[in-house]
């Protein structure tokens, strides 16, 4: 059976495997600036990056019913049977960097490490889910296209960076409705509290500073919580830090898996 979930390669097939998991509302191109940066180093250099698009997002297809963090990561898990891939680095945003938090619990021995960005345990406001599901169905996802200032980025990097905003807004407005609402109601439902204690893997957790969706407090909880983590803020950025700073993103990530054997180019 074909994985259910879209995803594009980069970097040396014989690599070290990092896999890249996108927020809601965007798609693979999320990762863009850390593998086709503008300059500095690309993750693809020294790891063969695996990225993949959500149900209803990018060229996934649309979800044929409910869906949760456990289910989107037994999705991701199916996706790396099929190209072979049993150990691997993880690092994901929000939704995505809830779906690595249930990779390392539910399947331990094959996270090598987890960098989780902008995400939590336990999302705030989980009633806020099913209602902005509610919404994009009626409404579609371009409902939420005029609150994302100030939470996707901070309205500085708006300003400065109109073309990288627009192509933000337009993964949002391509995302498919049904497919958005799903993986909303899954983030609402989301809850790892409690199973986050058994984390094996060596764990980084990257909090935005200017990020009222999962502030910085929010992100340390998972430091406190998993055994070892480390923790670090970015300053000037919101919910996407490796769109607004994404040579400090690359650098510290790189600095990361390097930490736990991978090769590291700093440069």
């Amino acid at each position: 059976m074909s994985p259910r979930l879209h995803h594009h390669e980069d970097g040396p097939v014989d690599a070290p495997v990092l896999v890249l998991g996108p927020s809601l509302g965007t798609d693979l191109h999320l990762f863009d600036p850390q593998l086709h940066p503008a300059r500095g180093a690309s993750l693809a250099e020294h790891h063969r990056v695996i990225r993949f698009d959500l149900p209803g997002h990018g060229k996934s297809p649309v979800p044929g019913g409910p869906e949760t963090v456990a289910t989107l990561a037994d999705a991701v898990v199916d996706l790396l049977d099929t190209l072979g891939v049993h150990h691997f680095h993880y690092a994901g945003i929000s939704i995505g960097g809830a779906i690595g938090q249930q990779l390392a619990v539910d399947h331990p021995e094959r996270v090598t490490t987890l960098t989780a960005i902008a995400t939590a345990a336990r999302f705030a406001d989980p009633e806020s889910w099913p209602r902005r599901a509610a919404l994009v169905r009626e409404q579609g996802t371009r409902a939420m296209i005029d609150s994302r200032e100030g939470v996707w980025y901070t309205p500085a990097f708006a300003h400065a960076h109109p073309d990288a905003v627009r192509r933000l807004l337009d993964m949002l407005e391509a995302t498919n409705d049904e497919g958005y609402a799903v993986c909303s109601e899954a983030v609402g439902a989301f809850d790892l509290r409690d199973r986050l204690a058994a984390v094996q893997s060596p764990t980084l957790a990257i909090a935005g500073a200017d990020d009222p969706a999962c502030p910085p407090q929010t992100v340390q909880l998972l430091a406190y919580t998993i055994p070892g983590a480390r923790f670090r803020a970015v300053a000037g950025a919101a919910h996407l830090p490796n769109v607004e700073r994404p040579e400090e993103i690359t650098r510290v990530l790189l600095d990361h898996l390097g930490r736990h054997g991978d090769p590291a180019d700093l440069t």
